[in-house]
């Protein structure tokens, strides 16, 4: 299976906009963070709802990587999200991964976010994704 160092590479490269950074994958699950700019605040100096979705979506991904190697067209086909509280504007978000199940052709995850520093969770995802057949690059 892929290294963080190696998935983090394959983030940078096919995905040059996302800010998210790999702060751990493996054992079924990842840990993603995403610096919070001004430009990704609501009114009120919440983090808007795309950033939260974008991140549980990440982390999703890179957890299914983690289990499956390196399949770029492995792709999102559902993602639930649950806002639960408001996010703090000054602090990254962090989403943590744990997969429930990896099958052949779908892995379902759950997502909690949460403002870094914080142990309340802000938003709970679960997201499905869809794996190809050719699993080839």
């Amino acid at each position: 299976m892929p290294t963080q160092s190696e998935l983090s590479a394959f983030l940078a490269k096919e995905f040059p906009q996302t800010q998210c950074t790999i702060e751990a994958v493996g054992d079924m699950g990842a840990r993603i963070r995403h610096p919070v700019g001004s430009g990704e605040l609501r009114p009120g100096g919440t983090v808007s709802g795309p950033v939260l979705m974008a991140v549980a979506d990440v982390a999703l991904y890179i957890a299914i990587l983690g289990e499956i190697g390196i399949v770029p067209l492995a792709v999102t086909t559902n993602l639930s999200i649950n806002f639960l509280r408001k996010p703090a504007g000054d602090r990254a978000v962090i989403g943590v991964c744990k997969l429930m199940k990896v099958g052949k052709s779908l892995a379902v995850g759950e997502v909690a976010l949460y403002s870094e520093g914080s142990e309340e969770v802000v938003a709970h995802v679960v997201g499905t994704y869809s794996i190809p057949k050719d699993r080839g690059q």
